[in-house]
């Protein structure tokens, strides 16, 4: 009896649509779609279903989402789960990791996925399956599909799986124990490195540190009579039309928005597009995310010198560590020029 095997994938790949159609709601086709075609032409098992799932809808409904996905699976026979493959795209990935989660942990199959590193789905689930180092555009189809396809065939196969290194999967932390070929005990490795290290020379250690990026404290403000005050926020209050089509989750944008000369932000001109709460209050006062009223009544009181005349925005939920220090390189040159002296970061 012959494997079976089923693909998830977005509506863009699933060919709904683009952007347009990202509120797609979850829905399962007999048969090969999109990607489903290629990962079929090489896995030792048959694709018997494709499921479709805009990425708005995944991430912003997810519970729902992930409760109709794994009721369509209900009954079905299948040997694995495989997703993506997602490249560089935000939300995609975070669909792809959050389905194969849920997957594993109902059915009891392994799940394979593929993602570029600069997105969050590789931090929020690279512990919890595996997902192979995929490209960061799509024209890396090819490669990323063959890469997920011969990973999955080890597991359909029952071979042992190598470390990430050598079979392209992202890091668990999960280690083990086996004897090197060439027997080459932990002492002459040592030297080795160590001598290579003196030299200037490459070479990778069998222990790695994850790096971690301390950010020191800034100095206090000298003269806060005098000061320019920014206020940032990672609550998502915008524009009602979200000009800068900024993500709901796992964001990869931000916004700049003119608050000159204003007392509040005023419900029906701001709302938050953040998913992670009940956005009821928010969309009715954006000042209890982004408290302009507040600071502009203490500028009055000549508690600081004066409100920055834009106030900077984006949405933490899911958001990894690289996409909110790229978007703060991003917005630091605008407070500079504008002569900021500090700060506020507010959020939920």
């Amino acid at each position: 009896m012959s494997k079976k095997a089923i693909v998830y994938i977005n509506q863009f790949f699933g060919q709904i649509g683009g952007e347009d159609t990202a509120d797609y709601e979850p829905t399962i086709h007999e048969g090969l779609i999109g990607p489903a075609t290629a990962i079929n032409a090489g896995l030792h098992a048959d694709v018997t279903h494709t499921i479709i799932c805009g990425d708005n809808c995944m991430g912003s409904r997810t519970d729902w989402a992930v409760e109709q996905i794994l009721g369509m699976l209900e009954g079905k026979e299948f040997d694995i789960f495989l997703a993506g493959p997602a490249f560089q795209a935000g939300r995609y990935t975070v669909a792809c990791g959050t389905i194969c989660k849920a997957v594993k942990e109902k059915f009891g199959v392994p799940v394979v996925t593929s993602m570029n590193v600069e997105t969050p789905g590789v931090l929020m689930f690279k512990k919890d399956m595996y997902i192979l180092q995929g490209g960061n555009i799509a024209s890396k189809m090819r490669q990323d599909v063959k890469a997920m396809v011969n990973l999955a065939n080890k597991i359909l196969d029952g071979e042992e799986i190598g470390p990430a290194a050598i079979e392209g999967y992202f890091p668990r932390g999960i280690r083990k124990e086996y004897f090197r070929p060439d027997k080459k005990p932990a002492s002459e490795r040592m030297i080795e490195m160590l001598l290579k290290k003196v030299n200037g020379e490459p070479f990778v250690t069998e222990t790695p540190i994850p790096k971690i990026d301390r950010v020191p404290i800034a100095p206090a403000v000298k003269d806060l009579a005098h000061a320019k005050i920014a206020l940032l926020n990672t609550g998502g209050i915008v524009p009602v039309d979200n000009p800068d089509r900024i993500q709901s989750a796992s964001a990869t944008r931000w916004g700049r928005y003119n608050i000159e000369g204003a007392d509040g932000l005023e419900g029906g001109v701001f709302k938050t597009v953040h998913a992670g709460f009940d956005p009821a209050a928010a969309d009715a006062d954006p000042d209890v995310i982004t408290p302009v009223d507040a600071l502009r009544a203490l500028e009055k009181e000549g508690v600081f010198g004066t409100l920055h005349n834009y106030f900077y925005t984006t949405v933490g939920t899911g958001t990894t560590e690289s996409e909110a220090s790229r978007m703060a390189k991003e917005i630091i040159p605008y407070l500079k020029e504008d002569g900021v002296d500090a700060c506020i970061m507010v959020s939920t």
